[in-house]
């Protein structure tokens, strides 16, 4: 299998191939579903549908960071009543930061997947209405 590793930009992930690479969409759907929860993997309809596949995984990941941002923001007021200590509290907020990240950098190589999913299947429409 030829590996096609052109860069299209630093957000895309290493573990997809680019568009341009034969069979790329099957490494696309395999990184998608790896974002997902688990109990996602029973769903055929989100492997058999990448573009859908790609919606679900930016609508989880953007639910992550807001959860990850109420944390965040709520460690020093809601930690210390449940005993937890001032250090212990700076290196959760740390941590959250760190997470949403991580968090960016994936929703950053999601949108692009979504994008290069979404070209494929419109160009794919068109060719079989030639």
């Amino acid at each position: 299998m030829s590996h096609h590793r052109t860069q299209i930009s630093d957000d895309w992930p290493y573990s997809v191939l680019t568009p341009v690479s034969h069979n790329w969409e099957s490494t696309a759907v395999r990184w998608l579903r790896e974002l997902l929860p688990a109990r996602y993997a029973g769903y055929a309809t989100l492997t058999r549908h990448p573009v859908l596949l790609a919606r679900h995984t930016r609508l989880q990941i953007e639910h992550e960071i807001r959860a990850v941002r109420v944390a965040m923001q709520t460690c020093r007021a809601e930690l210390p009543p449940m005993g937890v200590a001032d250090p212990t509290i700076e290196c959760a907020i740390r941590m959250y930061a760190a997470e949403l990240e991580q968090l960016s950098r994936l929703a950053r190589g999601v949108r692009l997947v979504s994008e290069a999913l979404q070209a494929s299947t419109d160009g794919a429409r068109r060719r079989a209405r030639v």
